[in-house]
């Protein structure tokens, strides 16, 4: 079958995608029967293409490289995300923009007027999804069409796919995450005899943190996954507001050297445990014994334990973050509702 995608967002996350299409489309097409093709991509920095017959994912790349999609030999430039969504001819939308805890916007328009024009929706993008992910998927239901958010939470290492395929019939009790590769990053620094302020100043210079950190090292981020696996797994219907969060700028070198010598090691733990008919979930550096599986996570990986009635713990640890690993979520996405389109 064919498949036409349309991108809002042709950043890190939307040329790893491009770059996996362009390595992988023929092997896709023939171990699962579908040729995924690129038709539009719509840039707020480096402009818009389309071409309904696909797109060049060479020259696009080269393209964007230089920062001016336009100079592609395409039918039409200059759309908006809007105008991309509504006249190309794409069957499923990746939205790519920039993620708003806030308001989720622009994301969350671009992803509804994408269901509502009948078309599948895959996206990395944790804004829309941790604050209106029950409204978006009752509009997919009504228009018949999927939404995939699997990279939302750890990029391409599939925590939710584990989470709501293979262990809901294990009756999840708790969950428990590493699922900020910065953090982790910075708290793996000072196990090392890093202070704060050193091991931030590198996870910048090594890209893991932006140049403000906020995001990351006051628990937003990972905040807005917590509620993404709470809503998705528990069935919760959580906000932001209802995550205790403490993120880890005030932990001293004096801490760390303490849970050392106890055994224990500093983790910032995204935490959702069922307590009779209430879910409750937070985020807050957590000291782990080093018998515990997230204590032995380090770097920029992340990780997550399912606690089961019936299994036991189940520990995923993957990549959290990342060009390729993040536009691979979305190649899962997409397999996912070619599968289904196919039934």
């Amino acid at each position: 079958m064919d498949f036409k995608v349309a991108l809002i967002g042709f950043g890190n996350v939307g040329q790893g995608f491009a770059h996996i299409l362009r390595q992988h489309g023929k092997n896709y097409q023939q171990r699962f029967g579908v040729n995924f093709s690129l038709v539009a991509v719509c840039d707020i920095q480096k402009g818009s293409v389309f071409n309904p017959q696909g797109l060049d994912i060479e020259a696009l790349l080269k393209a964007a490289e230089k920062g001016d999609l336009q100079k592609v030999p395409v039918a039409s430039t200059g759309w908006d995300a809007l105008t991309t969504i509504r006249e190309s001819n794409a069957d499923g939308i990746l939205e790519l923009s920039y993620t708003d805890l806030n308001s989720g916007e622009p994301a969350l328009s671009h992803i509804e007027a994408a269901l509502q024009h009948g078309k599948h929706v895959a996206t990395t993008n944790k804004g829309p999804i941790s604050l209106h992910y029950e409204r978006l998927a009752h509009l997919a239901r009504q228009h018949n069409v999927e939404l995939g958010i699997e990279g939302t939470v750890m990029s391409g290492t599939p925590a939710l796919g584990l989470g709501l395929q293979f262990l809901q019939a294990a009756k999840i009790q708790r969950i428990q995450g590493i699922l900020n590769g910065t953090t982790n990053y910075i708290l793996t620094q000072m196990d090392s005899g890093a202070s704060y302020e050193q091991a931030l100043a590198e996870a910048q210079r090594l890209g893991y943190a932006e140049a403000d950190p906020r995001g990351d090292v006051e628990g937003f981020d990972a905040a807005a996954k917590v509620v993404i696996l709470a809503n998705l797994l528990l069935e919760a219907k959580l906000s932001l507001k209802d995550v205790q969060r403490k993120g880890i700028t005030q932990l001293s070198q004096t801490e760390i050297t303490e849970a050392q010598r106890a055994g224990q090691r500093w983790k910032l733990i995204g935490s959702i445990e069922k307590n009779g008919e209430k879910v409750l979930a937070s985020v807050q550096p957590i000291r782990l014994p080093l018998t515990h599986p997230l204590a032995h996570v380090s770097g920029a990986t992340n990780a997550i334990t399912y606690t089961t009635e019936l299994l036991g713990d189940v520990t995923l640890i993957g990549p959290g973050a990342g060009r390729l690993e993040t536009g691979y979520a979305l190649v899962q996405d997409l397999l996912a509702i070619a599968a289904k389109i196919k039934q």
